[in-house]
């Protein structure tokens, strides 16, 4: 079996070994492949590996022997499902693999703001605490997460494991999911506009569809208390970014956490990138070393599991 990997580079830096993918079969790695080089280093391999290139149906034309698409992620917006199954090709996700990594990563974001630790820190640094006449000094407001409400919009894996944490904080959870029946451990659901005006912290954890593209929009924005915080650790394209810009230029909430973007990497001009009140990280929810560990087994394990006729997280039709 011929294997090919496209985009090594967005899973490890050296830190983590391929081995246990391209022992299982005639391999070639790439750290990063351009759009229009796609289909060349596919060429006649059986099987590819990539995490954001996109495997169109021009692909599957291109390479006749394509039958498996493996992802380096959960989502899998980036292969043409319908061309996957008319070529007659697996594809194979990894689900849940980020859960603790992400709900981490939201509340890192949340504690920096409400504990101001890094600012602090940079006080301390500059000599502040040194030149001080107390033994406290704390011009810096923060704030108790104890007894504020913490809204999740979307409540699968990620969702429920954030609002573990939220409560171990004292905080009360409520959520909107397209699934209100699933939602079995006494959380409340409500409607995008209730659990907006409710919440003191909104933090998205759904996946981007269709329906819900910019569900954070100027109106949805003014719907939030002004002393509210937005935090996306899901995916950039759930909110409109120049409405969410102007929403914080404007004090209609206070703050937005944010680790995904519409158009990635971040473009020059994007609405987000000088927004005031913002906190963004470069898309590492997922990324920590034991997390990235786990992906790779779990892709090798799905690679494994093709070759030997019983393949397992196939997302697409006839796959």
């Amino acid at each position: 079996m011929k294997l090919v990997i496209l985009d090594a580079e967005t899973v490890t830096k050296n830190d983590v070994s391929l081995d246990g993918i391209t022992s299982l079969g005639e391999s070639a790695v790439y750290g990063f492949t351009p759009s229009g080089l796609t289909a060349e280093r596919i060429g006649d391999a059986d099987a590819v590996i990539c995490n954001k290139c996109l495997i169109t149906r021009e692909v599957f034309e291109a390479c006749p022997n394509l039958k498996y698409v493996g992802l380096f992620a959960t989502g899998y917006n980036n292969v043409d499902l319908e061309a996957a199954s008319d070529h007659g090709a697996v594809v194979c996700n990894v689900p849940s693999y980020s859960t603790n990594a992400v709900a981490q990563h939201t509340f890192s974001m949340i504690l920096d703001r409400y504990n101001k630790t890094a600012e602090y820190a940079a006080t301390v640094k500059r000599g502040d605490w040194v030149n001080y006449k107390l033994f406290t000094y704390f011009g810096i407001p923060t704030y108790e997460l104890a007894g504020k409400t913490m809204g999740i919009v979307g409540y699968g894996s990620i969702g429920r494991q954030t609002a573990a944490i939220a409560r171990a904080f004292g905080m009360n959870v409520v959520t909107h999911t397209r699934t209100p029946s699933k939602v079995t451990d006494g959380t409340p659901c409500m409607t995008l506009e209730q659990l907006l005006s409710v919440s003191d912290i909104v933090s998205l954890h759904c996946p981007l569809t269709a329906d819900n593209t910019k569900m954070i929009n100027a109106h949805t924005l003014s719907l939030m208390k002004p002393s509210a915080m937005l935090v996306n650790t899901a995916r950039g394209g759930l909110v409109d970014e120049q409405a969410l810009a102007d929403a914080l230029e404007n004090g209609v909430i206070a703050w937005a956490c944010i680790d995904t973007l519409t158009l990635e990497p971040m473009r020059e001009d994007c609405p987000l990138r000088f927004a005031k009140n913002i906190t963004a990280t470069p898309h590492v929810a997922w990324a920590p070393l034991e997390t990235r560990e786990r992906l790779l087994g779990r892709v090798a394990d799905n690679l494994r599991a093709w070759i030997g006729g019983a393949p397992i997280n196939v997302v697409n039709r006839g796959g």
